[in-house]
């Protein structure tokens, strides 16, 4: 009895722990395994099996494809192409961003793809002056809607998959088909989707992010851009072409035939040649400057709407009254054979300048929006020709080349691993390599996209769930859950289960939620005698069914704090979502398996 009681006190304080929040998952869940390991309620071998699991290695290299997919520039036009503008019916706009996302992360590990798309939404969002909280909360909702589609669509999968492997499960020996979650996460994720659209506006807060570095508010950058001839606005006015509901930027003035119209019309219809001077903050700036046909520079080392972010980055340099580019114009210069990189804006204190760039003299204590080499700040920072260097905005650029083959590699891993022709943990390993090798992520980036607490906390819990089967914690709760909902029959019992995993997801992230309640729900398939497949794909949905709290699904907790959230507006729209998801997922399985 002692195994028992021990491994109840440990389950229990971890889960207490966890919810308070005091210590970070990772640490808390392997102390919890390492505590079973001294109480003598499982081996070492037990306890560290999780670390060379298919499943944890599976979602090491899957982090890694997902890194590689964000080199794709087609990616990011497609989000804000389905985004739209603010005059698009607000139902739509969630409907062609909710299903692209869920559809993406039926097939890529969700968390990337919600950390590369909360920087497209908020700036979308700046842009069209709507409020970012209105579509975090569903995107993190899609992205789990979409995890339970397939496989590989969410660690919580392939914890699962691993423990059916490790257990050698009667009938499930080989863990799980690709698609066997497919006929009851499908038809979950299209109708709460469709739910979710409706209700975000109505149950969300409006809530805008606060600017907390107020000199950005008032520092304006000056940028000018040439219009060229496949610019697909010519012959438009300003208004049709979007140029005058730019947040955070204005187009002060346009030069045409060396004639200044300023200030300038939303009426004014843009013609080839046009020159465009712009003021406001550099990642508008910056952005705008990547729009085709509007050109910046002609260098193709800095081609803005090709580039390399593993070469390149952003800097702001303020000249120095020493500097011998003092008294010159931009391009009498040579700033780009000197310093390796080009002026893309300038900003002057008290002062809009109104001139091309390349015909503005730079002055003492001019800032410098520049696009350079990596090494331009450590080659520079030290040197009399600039008082302060810093990084400017973050930018994740590719060549489209990498992105193009970032997803016919992605494309060929799915076809491969469905098809049954490799192994999920081989189609996924060799997609990675050979992302690393033909360089479309690099070596440091591939470290930097695997999300290592997450993976301590996979391997710990396969651990955890050794310790409830050894000690009989696994059939107590078994038992109390079959005596509690039996009376309703099998699908009571399936309900049962349902809730009771998706309520320790309120506390518990979703990983350590399905390895601790896998013993118990094989425990309940013994008793009930229904085959174990209707309980495995219970297990799974409702482990994934996280949408009341931040804390039980790391999209949550990742939209949590930069939406500006309150736990109260995940419950508000998060208990209703989790309770549908539940009604479906029972119906569906009484009608499939029972």
């Amino acid at each position: 009895m002692f195994e028992l009681y021990f491994t109840a006190f440990v389950i229990i304080g971890m889960i207490l722990v966890l919810s308070r929040e005091v210590a970070t998952p990772s640490y808390v869940v392997f102390g919890a395994m390492i505590a079973l390991t001294l109480g003598g309620v499982i081996s070492v071998e037990e306890a560290f099996q999780g670390f060379s699991n298919e499943g944890m290695l599976t979602v090491a290299f899957l982090y890694v494809v997902s890194a590689g997919l964000q080199s794709s520039g087609l990616f990011t036009k497609t989000v804000y192409r389905l985004l739209g503008n603010r005059n698009l019916n607000r139902y739509k706009r969630y409907l062609r961003l909710l299903f692209p996302v869920a559809g993406l992360s039926a097939f890529l590990n969700n968390t990337p793809i919600v950390a590369s798309l909360i920087p497209m939404i908020k700036n979308w969002s700046k842009k069209y002056d709507l409020p970012e909280s209105k579509f975090l909360i569903p995107l993190s909702y899609a992205a789990i809607l979409g995890g339970m589609c397939t496989l590989i669509g969410t660690s919580t999968n392939l914890v699962v998959h691993g423990l059916l492997q490790d257990n050698n499960i009667n009938g499930m020996e080989h863990g799980l088909d690709f698609f066997q979650i497919t006929p009851i996460g499908l038809p979950v994720a299209v109708i709460v989707i469709a739910i979710l659209s409706f209700l975000s506006h109505y149950f969300l807060p409006e809530t805008k992010e606060i600017e907390t570095r107020l000199e950005e508010s008032f520092r304006e950058f000056v940028a000018e851009m040439k219009v060229e001839s496949n610019y697909p606005h010519i012959g438009k006015t300003l208004e049709e072409a979007n140029l005058r509901q730019l947040k955070g930027l204005f187009l002060f003035q346009i030069t045409r035939n060396g004639n200044k119209m300023s200030p300038v019309s939303p009426d004014e219809r843009i013609r080839e040649d046009d020159r465009l001077f712009f003021t406001g903050k550099v990642e508008t700036i910056y952005d705008v400057q990547k729009t085709k046909g509007l050109t910046v520079i002609k260098d193709p080392e800095f081609d803005l709407k090709n580039l390399d972010s593993d070469d390149v980055d952003t800097y702001e340099a303020v000249v120095s009254r020493t500097s011998p580019l003092v008294g010159m114009t931009v391009r009498e210069s040579n700033f780009r054979q000197r310093y390796d990189g080009v002026i893309l804006a300038i900003h002057r204190a008290g002062h809009r300048i109104d001139k091309k760039v390349g015909d503005i003299v730079i002055q003492d204590s001019d800032t410098l929006f520049i696009l350079a080499k990596k090494e331009f700040s450590d080659k520079w920072k030290h040197s009399h020709d600039f008082n302060l260097i810093s990084p400017s905005i973050d930018i994740y650029e590719k060549p489209k080349w990498k992105g193009n083959v970032a997803l016919g590699l992605l494309l060929t891993m799915v076809v491969l691993a469905a098809s049954g022709l490799l192994p999920i943990i081989l189609a996924a390993a060799l997609t990675a390599m050979v992302m690393v090798l033909i360089n479309i992520v690099n070596f440091q980036e591939a470290k930097e996209a695997v999300n290592w607490n997450v993976l301590i906390i996979i391997a710990s819990s396969f651990g955890i769930a050794a310790g409830l089967k050894n000690s009989g914690f696994a059939d107590f709760v078994a038992n109390h859950i079959i005596n509690i909902f039996d009376t309703f029959g099998d699908i009571g019992v399936i309900a049962g289960l349902f809730f009771a995993i998706s309520s320790f997801t309120w506390v518990i992230t979703n990983n350590a939620v399905a390895a601790i309640m896998f013993p118990v729900t094989i425990a309940i398939a013994d008793n009930v005698g229904l085959g174990y497949e209707p309980f495995i794909i219970t297990l799974i949905i409702s482990a994934s069914t996280c949408f009341a709290t931040p804390i039980g699904y790391q999209t949550n907790t990742m939209v949590y704090g930069t939406g500006g959230y309150k736990i109260k507006d995940f419950i508000k729209i998060g208990v209703p979502i989790n309770i549908l998801v539940g009604v479906i997922t029972i119906i569906l399985i009484n009608y499939i398996y029972l």
